[in-house]
């Protein structure tokens, strides 16, 4: 029989203009951006019933808004309701920070927001947003009127743009950064929110920018990434990486092996952009990151089309690779020194979860003690900038009295949590309540646990939370008819990049979930060899080890007799199978 002729793929480079699905149908209809005088003229004065079905599930994303789920619907109807019957009349809002950088009167404004428009909620993103709940169409005009004022706004900080640009919150002040890249990022952020042709890509598109000695941006998960690095000639500047994504098909970015002068990151960036724009996967949602053309064409194919077609034959010189990461957490969490002699303090919010009345002590503490300056990190963290030594005591003791601290354990450090079923349409599970049991939980019953740990803590299948990268990755799902985690073992980045690892049947409900992680963290405390990390002891130890934690005997928190696990026990009870 003769072959089949592929699909096409909708790839307006190759011609196939013509949309192919709902999404591709409403943004050929309107851009999405045009949404924006909808709101202000009509819809804020109309209410939340008058919003066209087009706007209110597509377009609203180009400005920062999604329908929050209603509250009392279990994480098993998830994908079984109709959008109308799983979504409040409530709004989450998105402000676009690009590098995660804050002056004290712009936090004050976003706190402001939060007080009076969102219940006194606000939530620190992995990718250096800040989030509302509970927003009003009716009073969307006056929030967006308050982000004006203050120089920020919530401009495609959702859909299929350009999204919030990644950089280090320390740029420019770290002492051992390769590079500084604010003025790329900035370069780059005045593209991506100004670049008409932009407006309507195949899906999002994720940027990190940094020269971070730490490469604390998690560069080999975006979708283009500059890297800092000494270029051939002993000038500092970029290493290029392209095709990187988590959610259900997780890819790690590749190298295009070319180097990057600081002055052509924005042009570099838009040629990227704009190969995406056109040669990007439009037929399928799921397919149409730009990790799945990049997997299709390969490194060699991709640069060649990006520099004949997107740079005019301007071509990019070889460069190295990245050194390795500085060693250290990348969360910039603590007292760090400044190249300068002053001093930035990182602090550790619940899982990004805090409140406009806490953000608005923050911005206070930041000028009383510092120059203004705050700045959010990709792990949900905030940071105090430009502190003089005499003031650093006094400041970490004002912080912890609010409770945000420099020094956490290591559990709180480490864990983080996505929105989760509280707010989220697609979530199967509670997310942040159950981090802040499980650390504190953690935290009661292994003090003094001396080894960094990440747990990310995630409400469905799509790694907003950025499961796979954790130590212990953990993917809502319904375990056992009630709510429960696919637990993910060993994820991580830098100098061995790999996703966590999945093992047949390695599911626990939410209930079992701290006597699960303790087993598993003392069975590695009693089989790590020294020094041994936990994500490199995952990849080589007994599965039985992972799987079936020994149990543990008494019950409840340090007092618990046995001291490390041994290997081999029966699984916990509580629903662990």
């Amino acid at each position: 029989m003769p072959s089949q002729p592929l699909r096409g793929q909708g790839q307006w480079a190759l011609g196939h203009c013509e949309p192919l699905n709902p999404a591709e149908r409403f943004k050929k209809d309107d851009d999405g951006l045009h949404v924006r005088d909808r709101i202000l003229n009509r819809y804020a004065h109309l209410g939340f019933d008058s919003i066209d079905p087009s706007d209110l599930r597509g377009r609203f994303r180009w400005w920062g808004l999604y329908t929050q789920r209603k509250p009392g619907i279990g994480g098993g109807r998830t994908g079984a309701l109709d959008d109308a019957d799983i979504e409040d009349p409530y709004f989450m809002m998105r402000v676009r920070i690009p590098g995660g950088q804050l002056t004290a009167s712009q936090l004050r404004a976003i706190a402001g927001v939060a007080k009076e428009y969102g219940r006194d909620l606000a939530d620190v993103t992995d990718r250096q947003n800040v989030q509302f709940h509970w927003i009003s169409i009716e009073d969307v005009p006056a929030i967006w009127a308050r982000l004006d004022e203050v120089g920020l706004s919530s401009q495609q900080a959702c859909g299929d743009v350009p999204r919030n640009i990644l950089g280090c919150p320390v740029a420019g002040i770290d002492a051992a950064e390769v590079l500084d890249a604010s003025g790329a990022l900035r370069a780059t952020e005045d593209a991506a929110t100004s670049s008409p042709d932009l407006t309507n890509l195949p899906r999002k598109f994720k940027t990190a920018i940094s020269g971070c000695a730490r490469q604390c941006t998690a560069h080999e998960v975006n979708d283009v990434s500059f890297v800092g690095v000494t270029g051939p000639d002993g000038r500092p500047g970029f290493d290029l990486w392209v095709g990187g994504g988590l959610s259900t098909n997780p890819m790690l970015a590749e190298r295009l092996r070319a180097f990057v002068p600081p002055d052509r990151v924005a042009e570099v960036w838009l040629a990227v952009a704009r190969l995406f724009r056109d040669y990007g996967y439009r037929r399928l949602r799921s397919r149409a990151r730009l990790k799945f053309l990049v997997a299709d064409w390969g490194t060699d194919r991709f640069r060649e089309v990006l520099e004949r077609e997107y740079l005019g034959g301007n071509g990019l010189a070889d460069g190295p690779a990245p050194p390795a990461p500085a060693p250290g957490s990348r969360d910039h969490i603590g007292v760090h020194r400044q190249r300068d002699g002053l001093y930035y303090v990182g602090v550790a919010p619940h899982t990004g979860r805090t409140s406009g009345s806490q953000l608005w002590q923050v911005a206070d503490l930041a000028e009383a003690y510092g120059s203004g300056r705050v700045a959010t990190t990709i792990e949900q963290k905030l940071l105090i900038l430009d502190v003089p030594e005499r003031a650093v005591t006094e400041l970490v003791a004002e912080l912890e009295s609010v409770d945000l601290q420099a020094s956490p354990d290591v559990f709180r450090r480490g864990t983080m949590a996505c929105t989760g079923i509280e707010f989220c349409k697609l979530a199967i599970v509670e997310t942040k309540g159950r981090a802040r049991d499980l650390y504190a939980e953690l935290g009661r019953r292994l003090p003094g646990f001396d080894s960094p740990i990440t747990i990310n803590v995630n409400g469905c299948p799509n790694s907003c939370a950025r499961f796979q990268l954790a130590d212990i990755g953990l993917k809502g799902s319904i375990v056992d008819g009630v709510e429960g985690f696919q637990v993910h073992l060993g994820g991580s980045l830098g100098t061995d990049p790999g996703f966590g690892r999945k093992l047949r049947g390695l599911k626990v409900t939410a209930d079992a979930l701290p006597d699960f992680v303790e087993g598993l963290l003392r069975n590695y405390q009693s089989d790590r060899g020294d020094g041994e990390q936990f994500a490199a002891w995952v990849r080589r130890a007994d599965a039985q080890l992972l799987i079936r934690p020994a149990e543990l005997a008494g019950a409840g928190g340090p007092e618990r007799a046995g001291g490390p696990a041994q290997a081999g026990g029966p699984a916990q009870a509580g629903g662990l199978r």
